[in-house]
C-alpha cells in the first residue's frame, strides 16, 4: 500500500494559476511562490467584496482516539465531491506547525486520494507566514527587554511580564529559562519562557484580523504584562506596533494551493494558543466565500473544542453564519470511546459500539444546540461490517443527523459522493444559527455555559490563582471578551481518561489568560501546554530525504 507522501508525490499538479482560474482569480491577482503555490493579493478582495457568499460547511469530528478519525481527509474529500457534483467548490484549511510535524504527526493535509499538495511544502516551509509570526512575536519581546534596559519609562514589573517568546518546534527544555544573564551589558535579568509559534497571540490575531488596518488595531491592544501599580501594559505603548504589522504584510495574504483532483484550496494561519482552534484565518474563509458557491472549512479536534471555537469565537467576530456541519467519526474510534483497546478494534463489539455512540450523540446534539443542521460522515475502514454501519446510521436518524458512507480515502471525491448529498440536503435546513452565550457575562458565568452545554458536565471550579486572575481581569475591564477553552482533546471532560459521555463532573480552570488583542480569554484547564515536548520517537527520526531531494517518511 502507498503512502500518503508517495501518493502526493506522484500528483500530476497543474500551475497554480490555471487552479485559482477556476474561481476567477486573475493572474494578476497572484503573487507566486514558485509553479504550484501562491498567494492572493489584497486587490483580490477588493474585486469581489460586495459579492454574495455561497455556502459555509464546517468539519468537525468526535474525540478523537489513536484509531483515528481521519476529518481533514474528509473536508478534502468532500470539497472534490462537490467539485464533482458541478458546484463551484473551495476548501479553506489551517497551515500546520513544524512543532507537530515533527512531533506528533497529525494529518495536516489529508491522506490517502483526498489529499492537498504540494503536501511537502505544506507540512514543512511553505510560504513563510509562521516565520513572520515568530519573528514578530520575538521582535516584540526583544523591544520590552530593550525598554526596561533603557530605564523602564512605563515602570514594567519585570516579574509580571506575560509576553514570552516563540520558536516553531517543540523543545520543552525553552518552557522556562533566565534571559538577561552576563552583567549589564546582556539586560536585565528575568525569568520567561517560550511558547510554541502557533501558541502566541500574533497567531490567533492573524486568524482573526479583516486585514492589515484591523491587525495594526489588535496588536496595539495586546497585553504584555502590568506595571508595578497593576496597570495594563499594552503593545502600544512600547512603540512598535507599525514594525509589527508591517512583517504581516505578506503573511496576511491567503495561501492558495489545490487537492489532488485539482480544487482550490486556501491555506491559512493555523491553531491559535495551541488549544484546538484548528481553523484557517477569517481572511481565507471570507476569500473563500466570495470566490466560491461551496467552502469546506474544519476546525480542531473533536466537536466540543474546535467547533465550538469557531462558532462562539471566529463566527461571532467575523459575523459568519454556517449552512451545515459535518461531524467525522469511525467505527473503529466509537468502539475505543465503548471501551475496547486499540489491539481489539477488527472484532465486531456491538455493546462497545453503542456504548461509544454516547460521544457521538453528544456531538450531534451540541450541533443541534447552536441551531445548524448536522451531517455524520462515517469514514470507512475495511474491516467495518454492515451490522455495524447499519447501527450508526440507525442511531444518526433518531437522533436527526443526516449520515453517509464516506469513502475519499480509497477513492477520493468520488468516495464522497453520498456525504457531498447528504450536505445538499441539509443545507436546505432549518438554520437558526446563534452563540450560545453572552460575551458581555461574568467569565465565571461564559465558562460554565460551556462546560454544562457543550461538554455535558455539572460545573466549573476556579483554583486559588485562577480566582485571583479573574478578580484582576474583571477590575481592568478585560473580561467582556469570548473564551477560549484550552482542554484535553481526548474526553468531554477535562480528564483524558474519560472516554465516550462522560456524566457529573467538573472543570477546573487552573489559569486565565487575557488576549485583548486577538480578543478573547483563554481559560487553562488541566495540563496543557503552550509549548509542548518531543514524544519518545519523534515523527522527526521516520524523516529523510535523497540526494535529488525526494522526501520519505512525512507521512
Amino acid at each position: 500500500m502507498k503512502t500518503d507522501v508517495e501518493i502526493a508525490q506522484e500528483a500530476q499538479m497543474k500551475k497554480i494559476s490555471e487552479i485559482a482560474a477556476k474561481l476567477g482569480i486573475t493572474e494578476d491577482e497572484l503573487e507566486l511562490y514558485g509553479k504550484y503555490k501562491a498567494k492572493v493579493s489584497l486587490e483580490a478582495w477588493e474585486r469581489v467584496k460586495d459579492n454574495a457568499d455561497g455556502k459555509l460547511i464546517l468539519v468537525t469530528a468526535i474525540n478523537p482516539t489513536p484509531a483515528g478519525e481521519g476529518k481533514t481527509t474528509t473536508s478534502v474529500g468532500l470539497a472534490d465531491a462537490l467539485t464533482r457534483h458541478g458546484h463551484k467548490t473551495a476548501a479553506a484549511l489551517r497551515e500546520p506547525s513544524l512543532g507537530p510535524c515533527f512531533g506528533m504527526k497529525g494529518g495536516a493535509a489529508g491522506g490517502g486520494y483526498a489529499q492537498v499538495v504540494p503536501m511537502e511544502d505544506i507540512n514543512l516551509h511553505f510560504t513563510g507566514d509562521f516565520h513572520a509570526i515568530t519573528t514578530a512575536h520575538n521582535l516584540l519581546a526583544a523591544a520590552i527587554d530593550n525598554h526596561i534596559q533603557q530605564g523602564n519609562a512605563l515602570d514594567i514589573d519585570v516579574r509580571r511580564i506575560t509576553w514570552k517568546r516563540v520558536l516553531d518546534l517543540n523543545d520543552r527544555a525553552l518552557r522556562h529559562v533566565v534571559v538577561g544573564l552576563g552583567g549589564k551589558a546582556h539586560g536585565v535579568p528575568r525569568e520567561t519562557g517560550f511558547d510554541i509559534t502557533v501558541a502566541s497571540e500574533m497567531m490567533a490575531i492573524l486568524c482573526l484580523a479583516s486585514g492589515l488596518t484591523d491587525m495594526k488595531e489588535r496588536l496595539g491592544r495586546i497585553v504584555i504584562g502590568y506595571s508595578r501599580s497593576g496597570r495594563a501594559i499594552r503593545a502600544d505603548e512600547i512603540g512598535i506596533t507599525g514594525a509589527l504589522t508591517l512583517l504581516f504584510k505578506d503573511a496576511i495574504k491567503p495561501n492558495i494551493v489545490q487537492t489532488l483532483e485539482g480544487t482550490p484550496v486556501f491555506i491559512h494561519g493555523g491553531p491559535f494558543a495551541n488549544i484546538a482552534h484548528g481553523c484557517n484565518s477569517v481572511m481565507a474563509t471570507k476569500f473563500a466565500l466570495k470566490f466560491a458557491d461551496f467552502v469546506v472549512t474544519e476546525a480542531g479536534f473533536g466537536a466540543d473544542l474546535g467547533a465550538e471555537k469557531f462558532l462562539d469565537i471566529k463566527c461571532r467576530l467575523a459575523k459568519l453564519c454556517p449552512d451545515a456541519v459535518v461531524i467525522v467519526a469511525t467505527v473503529r474510534a466509537l468502539k475505543m470511546h465503548g471501551g475496547l483497546k486499540k489491539t481489539a478494534l477488527d472484532k465486531v463489539d456491538m455493546a462497545a459500539l453503542e456504548k461509544g455512540m454516547e460521544n457521538l450523540e453528544k456531538h450531534i446534539e451540541n450541533v443541534q444546540k447552536f441551531g445548524l443542521p448536522a451531517v455524520v460522515a462515517v469514514n470507512a475502514f475495511p474491516t467495518d461490517t454492515k451490522e455495524e454501519l447499519d447501527f450508526v446510521e440507525k442511531k444518526c436518524r433518531e437522533l436527526g443527523a443526516e449520515v453517509a458512507l464516506s469513502e475519499v480515502w480509497a477513492e477520493g471525491g468520488k468516495g464522497g459522493f453520498a456525504l457531498a448529498e447528504k450536505v445538499e440536503n441539509a443545507i436546505e435546513r432549518e438554520n437558526d444559527f446563534h452563540v450560545l452565550y453572552d460575551e458581555k457575562a461574568r467569565i465565571p458565568e461564559k465558562i460554565d455555559t460551556i462546560v454544562r452545554e457543550v461538554y455535558g458536565g455539572k460545573g466549573v471550579i476556579f483554583t486559588a490563582a485562577a480566582k485571583k486572575q479573574l478578580a484582576e481581569i474583571e477590575e481592568l475591564g478585560l473580561d467582556k471578551m469570548p473564551i477560549c477553552m484550552a482542554k484535553t482533546q481526548y474526553s468531554l471532560s477535562d480528564n483524558p481518561e474519560l472516554l465516550g459521555r462522560p456524566t457529573n463532573f467538573t472543570v477546573t480552570v487552573r489559569e486565565l489568560r487575557v488576549n485583548a488583542g486577538a480578543g478573547f480569554i483563554v481559560a487553562l484547564t488541566g495540563n496543557i501546554l503552550t509549548m509542548p515536548g518531543l514524544p519518545k520517537h519523534p515523527a522527526a527520526e521516520n524523516m529523510n530525504i535523497t540526494e535529488d531531494g525526494k522526501i520519505t517518511g512525512l507521512f
